[in-house]
């Protein structure tokens, strides 16, 4: 089987001391708190981490026991309380808005010069070898410690980071829910730190082809690490549900129904098959195209074989990935797909848009992928996929098999730990360089040139 080239070969690392910054870190947390805490614990498997998070999350870190050398927490008083009154008042806990990425940035800023002020001595004094700003993923949110550290004495690196992927055009669903402020994006190079968070950063650590191609500037010391998810290979089945992948298809969504997620492109492209009783479409999760979408199942006459149960509990969504045969995700503009993930780890083989975080992921031995063109053509495109499946399940079993072979090396959370690691190791001298270069690189180019830019974000001195 084809895989991807990951450079992995830190088996007898040495062990680094690293100063981890990650403001939101909590593994009873959801969306970046467990990416941070995640990636966090698989690093202080390899290494000598010493967290820095936000003060609300040191008694859960600790209840866990990731291995952590030390825990240091940071809080910003009544910054805090107003940030946390703002998030429920006007961003009605929403962890998707844009507007929230730029509103974020003051409170981010304020973050890091506290931890910098309380760490410094222990930095000036060699206590440390580098400082690794792990999270927030976004490539917008700047780090001052890059420019503390310009210098030295330790070298900064950032990431894995995300983010910079433009508004596809000819997309009802993309223009739906395409915010105003992201016209805005190219101001935020004008911001303090901007710059130098780039410019000062021994490497930087990138989650998909697209934030590549934005960085490129800095071919020289820029590396692609999967997406900023990641899967427990514990997770993983040790075997398939219906070995001879035969009967109907069991397919399957899972995610915020936003119009940008395109649900209504895989109803229709499933449509055929759900007429016809060869196959049944879970749509997991809710959101505001929710009744958009029960309606469409019912004007294509497939409400019958189609089912909305909500939200559910993560370790039901596993289930249900574990029990389906495909993930339908044509989503229009995601970042890091980690759905896709846990749908490769769980045996349920993804068909997803070619564009973004997805299409870094999935490789041919394992998925699909749906050229970005137009609605039509996508709907179609979904439509010849499922009909292959259907009528080749040997295809459809080897395929899966494959998937959550494929997770368990490549997708693992102590498997991109590893990528960091030989980047962490090269940085401050104590092994080679490795090759991680971006996957889709060819197609990101390819795909700007269709799809709504934001002014191409440039770092210059």
């Amino acid at each position: 089987m084809r895989t991807p080239d990951n450079g992995i070969a830190s088996q007898a690392a040495p062990k680094l001391r690293i100063l981890l910054l990650a403001r939101d870190c909590n593994p009873g947390g959801t969306h970046g708190h467990l990416i941070g805490y995640s990636h966090a614990r698989e690093l202080a498997r390899l290494h000598t981490v010493t967290l820095v998070i936000h003060r609300d999350h040191v008694e859960a870190v600790r209840c866990r026991d990731g291995g952590f050398d030390g825990i240091e927490g940071i809080s910003l008083g009544w910054l805090d309380r107003f940030h946390a009154w703002c998030f429920r008042r006007f961003f009605k806990n929403n962890y998707f808005s844009q507007a929230l990425t730029a509103f974020n940035y003051f409170f981010y800023i304020a973050f890091e010069f506290r931890a910098w002020r309380k760490l410094r001595r222990r930095i000036v004094a060699g206590d440390f070898d580098l400082v690794l700003r792990l999270v927030p993923v976004s490539a917008v949110l700047p780090s001052p410690f890059a420019y503390f550290l310009r210098r030295g004495p330790v070298p900064f690196v950032i990431g894995p980071i995300n983010g910079g992927l433009p508004w596809p055009t000819g997309f009802a669903q993309a223009a739906k829910q395409k915010e105003w402020i992201s016209n805005l994006r190219s101001l935020y190079r004008f911001f303090p730190f901007a710059r130098s968070t780039y410019r000062e950063a021994a490497a930087i650590i990138a989650g998909s082809s697209q934030t590549c191609l934005e960085f490129s500037k800095y071919r020289d010391k820029l590396f692609f690490v999967p997406g900023e998810n990641g899967i427990n290979p514990s997770h993983c089945p040790q075997s398939l549900r219906g070995e001879g992948c035969n009967g109907s298809l069991e397919l399957i969504f899972v995610g915020g129904l936003f119009p940008v997620k395109a649900v209504d492109l895989a109803l229709r492209g499933a449509a055929p098959l759900l007429r016809k009783d060869q196959a049944r479409f879970t749509v997991v999760g809710d959101g505001p195209e929710r009744s958009n979408l029960e309606r469409l199942a019912k004007t294509l006459n497939v409400a019958q074989n189609v089912l909305f149960p909500g939200w559910l509990p993560h370790s039901e969504v596993m289930q249900r990935l574990a029990a389906a045969d495909v993930l339908l995700f044509p989503s229009l503009r995601d970042f890091g797909g980690g759905v896709v993930f846990e749908a490769l780890a769980m045996g349920a083989v993804p068909v997803v848009v070619d564009f973004g975080g997805p299409g870094d992921i999935v490789h041919s031995e394992v998925g699909f992928k749906v050229p970005l063109t137009n609605e039509d053509q996508m709907v179609a495109e979904i439509e010849r996929i499922l009909r292959l499946l259907a009528r080749d399940p040997g295809k459809l079993c080897r395929m899966r098999k494959q998937g959550i072979r494929y997770a368990r090396e490549h997708l693992s959370w102590e498997g991109k730990a590893r990528m960091v690691s030989d980047i962490l190791c090269w940085v401050t001298g104590r092994g080679a360089k490795p090759h991680l270069p971006p996957p889709n690189e060819k197609a990101a180019r390819e795909n700007r040139s269709c799809v709504i830019q934001p002014r191409e974000v440039t770092f210059n001195a």
